[in-house]
């Protein structure tokens, strides 16, 4: 089985279908980590700045190890700040190439349980003053 090589390398750019979809939140050690623009749940997407990156097999071991460790940040920020009662963590990719994993609160009453969410309701925009604060509280929870 051969391995697929990455593209060389480039300067580093979020993928034009990410950027729309969300907004920056910090710069983590390896990700860019964003809000997705979706109100419907509290939902983060880390995005790997490492150029070329489609697979997680495209990173090296110690990026991997950082990802995973960055994704469980990630995990904890939203427990500890929405109380939800499940994690969904996915890593798809299908419309959008670039390496890129999904960390969503999910909650009982949201309004695609217990299905996933993609494809389930029409993603609503925040509003521009939630956006704000919601970007905000989990800046001042990574602080914490």
């Amino acid at each position: 089985m051969t391995r697929r090589k990455p593209q060389p390398p480039e300067p580093h750019a979020m993928h034009p279908q990410l950027a729309a979809d969300s907004h920056p939140v910090a710069a983590l050690a390896l990700c860019d980590l964003q809000l997705m623009d979706d109100d419907n749940y509290p939902w983060l997407v880390l995005v790997p700045r490492v150029p070329g990156a489609r697979e997680l097999t495209d990173l090296d071991a110690g990026q991997r190890s950082l990802l995973m460790e960055e994704i469980a940040r990630c995990e904890q920020l939203l427990l500890d700040v929405f109380q939800p009662h499940k994690l969904n963590v996915a890593a798809l990719g299908n419309l959008v190439p670039q390496l890129h994993v999904h960390v969503i609160a999910r909650f009982e009453h949201d309004p695609a349980w217990p299905a996933p969410v993609w494809g389930r309701v029409a993603a609503r925009p925040y509003p521009p003053e939630a956006l704000v604060a919601r970007v905000r509280e989990l800046q001042s929870a990574l602080l914490t």
